[in-house]
């Protein structure tokens, strides 16, 4: 019976190492052009600061996310919570009570 529970465990514990293993594809650093192929492109706030003092709509969002060669953008209102980390990829319009744009910003 011993015999079934040791050679049980030896196999348990070899599938787990095997599931640990990686192999020389995976190890190789990626390329510099297939980086450049995910379709990210920095954000440039200064062609987007016409939508500062216009109302915030859906249109003025796309507009200044397009200009600004932004992959994303987004509307924050002054008590919206927002997460934390940064994005060189996404434009910010920050509006004011009124919903007015007040600051734009790329992160």
């Amino acid at each position: 019976m011993p015999w079934k529970y040791a050679s049980s465990g030896l196999i348990l514990a070899a599938v787990l190492l095997a599931g640990c293993s990686s192999t020389s594809e995976s190890s190789q650093p990626a390329e510099g052009p297939v980086a450049s192929d995910s379709g990210y492109s920095r954000c440039d706030a200064a062609a987007a600061q016409f939508a500062v003092g216009k109302p915030a709509s859906a249109a003025l969002l796309e507009q200044a996310r397009v200009k600004s060669g932004a992959q994303t953008a987004r509307v924050l209102g002054p008590n919206d919570m927002v997460t934390l980390e940064y994005r060189s990829d996404r434009l910010n319009l920050n509006t004011d009570p009124a919903a007015m744009v007040n600051r734009v910003n790329c992160g």
